[in-house]
């Protein structure tokens, strides 16, 4: 991979790439019962990201199949694939495609999109840590990245919920999205 020096990071060279899917999780967590989290993430995703020659004027998308969903526990994940959450089967796909990068400090970029989930549409804004550029051990080409945010389930649409005796619910409305891999040239 060629890389290239920008406000002193060494970053890949302008081009597409594509995310590893053998490198790359796409994970949730979501507070449960209001005492403790569950994290659960997507088995089947593609995504792809076009870097410019001005790194801020890069764009990126990431498509999920709602099915994939997985939190460890069989019974949820139906739960979860299910109407009362993805209805996976009316609504199989969960994408985001960005819009604009606002800015960035060091190697964190501010990212801003479009995320759907369920047909609802919403501007989400990520933030995305840069790991860094190298070679495998194989020859090919590598670049990393962390990706987090956090949205209010029930604007897309999940409202699903259930009061819990002792107060509360049983499922938060936030959940935080977290993305964490590598990239190769496409």
């Amino acid at each position: 991979m060629t890389t290239r020096t920008w406000e002193s990071l060494t970053i890949p060279a302008a081009g597409a790439y594509t995310l590893d899917a053998a490198h790359t999780r796409v994970g949730f967590v979501v507070k449960h019962m209001m005492v403790s989290k569950v994290r659960g993430s997507f088995d089947s995703f593609s995504g792809s990201v076009t870097i410019a020659d001005n790194p801020l004027e890069s764009s990126a998308e990431l498509t999920i199949k709602a099915d994939s969903i997985t939190t460890g526990v069989a019974d949820r994940d139906g739960h979860l694939r299910g109407d009362d959450f993805l209805a996976a089967d009316k609504y199989p796909e969960i994408t985001f495609r960005s819009t604009r990068v606002i800015g960035h400090k060091g190697d964190e970029f501010t990212v801003v999109g479009d995320l759907t989930i369920r047909d609802v549409t919403k501007e989400v804004e990520l933030t995305v840590e840069y790991g860094g550029a190298g070679t495998n051990p194989w020859g090919q080409a590598v670049w990393g990245y962390t990706i987090t945010t956090e949205i209010d389930r029930e604007e897309f649409g999940l409202t699903w919920n259930q009061t819990l005796e002792t107060g509360g619910v049983l499922v938060g409305k936030k959940v935080k999205i977290e993305i964490e891999g590598e990239a190769n040239p496409a």
